[in-house]
This record gives structure tokens, C-alpha cells and sequence, in this order.
């Protein structure tokens, strides 16, 4: 089971927040949103998360909470939220009716582009080059959702709550690291090689991970095999693979 407000908090920080790492990754994603001045997206949601995306040369950085901004999104529940996420539902902009041009002309193919990335095709990924991204751009998603998840979610949460403080770094060997910086059991992800940590998990190499993200190989059975290493204090990383297991239902 999974519930509405907790996936508003995976959309609005792990799929969208993701649009940072998609215009650094990807070229024509980055000439998307080239603009002469910035241009920032506030999306609001009542009883949920709220975030500002801004665009600058090519560039684009999510903050959380209502910053100044060019457009204002509001919405009223979560649940439409999500399905503005999904595409099946859709947002009327508070502020910013002049810069429609910007949301339909570039701020719509970005997302549209990301999202072709995160639930790509065989054939799609048949390219080396858009596998690279595709299975980057998805591990940022899923690192990010865990703290999501260990922050709102019923079952997450008391996941989160038998984490020592401290930080989990999750990384593909010779490719991509985050840290799950856990203190007080509330969890933040840092996009980026941690300095340190106190429990570490690494997949071997890319294509184990993106086999394991699409549920083709046994997480339990590659540590047995070697191919996933785990260091540091156990119990840490026991508890971010529970959460781990919520994030794949809530990706689904």
C-alpha cells in the first residue's frame, strides 16, 4: 500500500529534482532551457511538498519551499499533483501567465525527456549512450525517494526510525555515489560522494544496477555472488534496503 502525500514528496524531490542532473547529463536537455535570464517554476502543493526550479544558462537548480519566482503552480491536493506528474492531470499557473511560452515550449520537452529516460524501452536502451543516463538519472530518482520514504511513508518511517545518525553511501562502482545523511532519523539525500560514511553499499558495475532497478536480478543473491558489497555498520544498510523495498512500489 502506498499512499498519495508520500508519492507527492517522490515526484516533487526525486523525479523532478532529477531535471538538475538530466541538463547536466544531457546536451539537448541543456540547450532546452539555454535562457538569456533566468526563469524560475514554483510548484506548490497544500498539505505537501513545495519547490522552486530555476533555469539558467543551460543549468537548473531545485530548492525547496516558495522562492521568488516567474510562474507559481499551485495545487490544491496531492493527488493532483501527482497526476500533473503522470499525465493525467494538468496546471493552471497562479503567476507567471507570460511566461507560458517557457512552460509549454521548454519546460513540458524537458519533463517529456525525462521522462523518456526513466521509463525507457529495450530498444531505447539498446544505446550505450542512453543507457548511460537512463540508469544515472534513475539511481539519483531512487536514492533520493528512499529519504522520501523514510521521511513520510508509515512503513518507511519506522524503517528510518531503527537507523543510527550517520551517513549511508550508495554508489556504482566507478560511476555514480550518493550519501543517506540520517540524523535524529530523519533522512537527506546528498547527490554526491559523501567524505565519509558509517555503512556503505556498492553495486559492481552499471549494468547490475540497472538490472536490479528493473527487478531482472536478486539483490540477495548478488551480495552472496559478490557482485554487491557491503561495508561498515550492517544494521544501517538493512534498514535502507526495507525503505528500498517501498521505493520500488512506489515506482512502479
Amino acid at each position: 500500500m502506498t499512499d498519495a502525500k508520500t508519492l507527492a514528496y517522490i515526484n516533487m524531490y526525486a523525479i523532478l529534482g532529477t531535471l538538475e542532473n538530466l541538463c547536466e547529463l544531457d546536451s539537448e536537455a541543456s540547450a532546452l532551457v539555454m535562457t538569456k535570464k533566468p526563469v524560475s517554476i514554483a510548484l506548490a502543493v497544500t498539505d505537501g511538498p513545495s519547490a522552486t526550479i530555476t533555469f539558467k544558462n543551460g543549468r537548473c537548480r531545485m530548492e525547496q519551499g516558495i522562492k521568488n519566482c516567474d510562474v507559481l503552480l499551485p495545487f490544491s491536493t496531492p493527488e493532483k499533483f501527482n497526476a500533473m506528474v503522470d499525465g493525467s492531470g494538468s496546471a493552471l499557473p497562479m503567476k507567471g501567465f507570460t511566461k507560458i511560452g517557457f512552460l509549454l515550449n521548454k519546460f513540458t520537452p524537458l519533463t517529456d525527456k525525462l521522462s523518456a529516460y526513466l521509463r525507457p524501452s529495450e530498444e531505447d536502451l539498446k544505446d550505450d549512450k542512453f543507457f548511460e543516463i537512463s540508469t544515472k538519472l534513475m539511481f539519483y530518482v531512487i536514492t533520493v525517494a528512499l529519504s522520501q520514504i523514510g521521511n513520510n511513508d508509515a512503513i518507511g518511517k519506522f524503517s528510518a526510525s531503527l537507523i543510527d545518525d550517520g551517513v549511508v553511501e550508495v554508489s556504482i562502482k566507478d560511476c555514480v555515489s550518493a550519501g543517506i545523511v540520517v540524523k535524529n532519523h530523519h533522512a537527506v539525500t546528498i547527490k554526491e560522494k559523501p567524505a565519509k560514511f558509517r555503512a556503505k553499499m556498492e553495486f559492481d558495475n552499471i549494468r547490475l544496477a540497472r538490472d536490479l532497478f528493473d527487478g531482472k536480478v536478486n539483490s540477495i543473491a548478488e551480495v552472496g555472488k559478490g557482485t554487491i558489497s557491503i561495508i561498515g555498520l550492517i544494521s544501517m544498510v538493512d534498514n535502507v534496503n526495507r525503505i528500498l523495498d517501498r521505493v520500488a512500489l512506489y515506482l512502479a
